[in-house]
């Protein structure tokens, strides 16, 4: 009998007085239920993603959400293969995200939250706005929502360095965005520390737009770090494919490694130009 899968993400920022404890407790438990994955640890909190069978992964919250640290915790799913994670990672950090740009008191520094229904509604009136997405750029190439800023990041972390190109947005409206939230937990505390004047945080992130409104604001699909690559996180009727591939430039949502360059880098390429470059790229 086939089984099913289920992938989920979840994070919170809360103060965590012994990751190493938090960390070698979920990596018991998730070896028990034979989950795969990664989790991140830190003084800071918390930030996974797993996949297990779905009987696996409704015991795992269970337990997640038995933890008071824990309770309540907004948790994403999406359909898993059963090979999405080749392992289980948990590790002890310093940042959940990195960012490193100092210290920031997550819950009283962060941005207003913006609800996925605001969000629609904003659209829907033709407010005045623009979109940053927080996500690296190689992610942004097969989905993103209208009115997109792409800051051009190569990694999170490259942020702090970018405030400079991005500072014609200080007194506009700007909402940002990445896949499940984090990342725009922690960037608006910079970006309010800049002098970002009217900024907002998508609540729960593009997942949690993209099931509660699929196919509306945001085009395309949703690449993860898995091996999926990309989810549409439900079926979407008329869905509108936006990523192109790099050699040819047709629709595609398939990515692959490029090792021409280095560090080696993710880029969409058709399966037709798979094998025409296949000596400088992978799968």
């Amino acid at each position: 009998m086939k089984q099913d899968y289920t992938v989920i993400l979840f994070y919170r920022f809360t103060p965590i007085a012994d990751p190493k404890s938090v960390a070698e407790n979920h990596k018991h438990k998730c070896l028990e239920l034979g989950l795969k994955g990664r989790m991140i640890v830190a003084e800071e909190g918390i930030n996974a993603t797993f996949e297990g069978t779905s009987d696996a992964i409704e015991a795992y919250k269970m337990f997640l959400e038995s933890d008071p640290l824990f309770a309540g915790i907004v948790i994403k799913e999406s359909v898993g293969t059963g090979s999405a994670f080749p392992k289980l990672r948990v590790l002890v950090r310093n940042e959940v995200v990195t960012l490193g740009a100092g210290r920031f008191d997550v819950a009283q520094e962060t941005a207003t939250e913006l609800p996925a229904a605001e969000l629609d509604a904003w659209y829907a009136n033709n407010e005045d706005f623009v979109v940053l997405d927080l996500r690296n750029d190689y992610e942004i190439a097969c989905g993103k929502f209208d009115k997109t800023v792409n800051p051009g990041l190569s990694n999170f972390r490259d942020l702090p360095n970018k405030i400079a190109d991005i500072a014609h947005l200080k007194d506009k409206k700007v909402v940002t965005v990445c896949t499940g939230g984090i990342r725009c937990e922690k960037a608006t505390c910079l970006l309010k520390r800049e002098g970002f004047s009217d900024v907002y945080q998508l609540k729960d992130g593009i997942h949690t737009y993209m099931k509660e409104h699929p196919g509306k604001n945001f085009k395309g699909t949703l690449f993860v770090f898995d091996n999926r690559m990309t989810t549409d996180v439900v079926p979407t009727e008329n869905k509108v494919t936006i990523g192109q591939c790099f050699f040819c430039t047709i629709p595609t949502e398939q990515y692959c490694n490029d090792d021409s360059v280095r560090p080696s880098r993710k880029i969409l390429c058709c399966a037709k130009c798979f094998q025409a470059h296949e000596h400088r790229l992978r799968t």
